[in-house]
């Protein structure tokens, strides 16, 4: 089975290296669908990024904002519904029942964290381990601690996929880290 990938930014991991070229690295390794956060970012701010972005991705979203410019929004667990529906909306989730809510508003995915103990998510409680990803009611991707050791056990156990920030973020080379999950 092909393990689909979702990365989100996180320009504080990048080392200093400007975010669009990382991104651009991690799209060149196959990564085709990313979802811009940079919440600490005006809007403006974050809409000249996505812009930029746009030009690198094949596929971006941006976080908890539907209304800049992309291809969809990835919703934080409490964010509500957009007004307009973008062509795909997913959510962050951390629980079982938060996936579920995500199926019955009709999101198109959901990210489930923490799956395995991470850096990036120390706030969301213990790891839910890979368990947590059967027998949900959308695609789910499997976010937090994953990387190329784990990312196979983590579709194995039904994930859609597996979502990536610090692994390929702080990667010296985000195109390999890429190629090295996907296999």
């Amino acid at each position: 089975m092909r393990v689909r990938l979702l990365v989100l930014t996180d320009r504080t991991l990048t080392g200093g290296r400007p975010l669009v070229d990382v991104v651009a690295s991690a799209v060149a390794g196959g990564a085709d669908h990313v979802v811009l956060r940079e919440k600490d970012l005006s809007r403006a701010e974050r809409a000249a990024l996505a812009a930029e972005l746009r030009s690198v991705v094949p596929t971006l979203l941006v976080a908890s904002d539907a209304e800049i410019a992309s291809d969809g929004v990835h919703l934080a667990a409490a964010d509500p519904l957009p007004a307009r529906r973008p062509a795909i909306v997913g959510r962050s989730c951390h629980t079982a029942a938060e996936v579920a809510r995500a199926a019955a508003e009709g999101c198109d995915y959901a990210t489930l964290s923490p799956i395995f103990p991470s850096a990036s998510k120390p706030t969301y409680g213990p790891a839910l381990g890979v368990d947590a990803l059967a027998g949900a009611p959308l695609p789910v991707f499997a976010l937090g601690g994953v990387d190329p050791s784990n990312a196979q056990a983590c579709m194995d156990a039904g994930a859609a996929g597996v979502a990536l920030m610090g692994y390929v973020m702080r990667a010296a080379d985000p195109a390999v880290a890429v190629k090295e999950l996907l296999g």
